[in-house]
């Protein structure tokens, strides 16, 4: 007698955005428990203020998952990026993670219209402009 499994799309999403959540939970305990001296030394050797790490926290893992996504949309090869200008792409996933205009990026992503209107709202939008005119393209206007 064979059995057959059977899967639940929406529960197996709900149960992973729920671990998910709990991890971050457990994340953000674990940087409270932490003495300020050891917070200052984390973010000193991340190169970034107290407060922008303690914000990067709050933000959670997937504070920065339209980076790629945007890049793509633009043309701009991300592991190239990674190799040749590592620091470049560290600023731009911090400055994405903290940025306010998540829904906005998100909508234009879906829509297949960032490439117009990114310069907008996105706060990495002349950091994208510099790379393109290092690799030969005009900005985008």
């Amino acid at each position: 007698m064979t059995t057959e499994a059977r899967t639940y799309p929406v529960v197996e999403y709900l149960v992973d955005v729920f671990g998910d959540w709990l991890k971050h939970r457990r994340e953000l305990r674990e940087l409270r428990e932490l003495d300020d001296a050891s917070f200052s030394q984390i973010a000193s050797d991340l190169r970034i203020s107290t407060n922008d790490l303690a914000a990067l926290v709050r933000q959670g893992p997937h504070s920065a998952d339209e980076l790629p996504r945007l890049l793509t949309a633009l043309g701009i090869d991300q592991e190239k990026l990674a190799r040749t200008e590592p620091l470049v792409l560290r600023d731009m996933e911090r400055v994405c993670s903290l940025c306010g205009h998540k829904r906005q990026c998100d909508h234009d992503l879906a829509a297949g219209t960032s490439s117009a209107h990114f310069h907008q709202y996105c706060l990495n939008a002349a950091t994208i402009d510099a790379l393109g005119e290092a690799a030969g393209r005009k900005p985008a206007s």
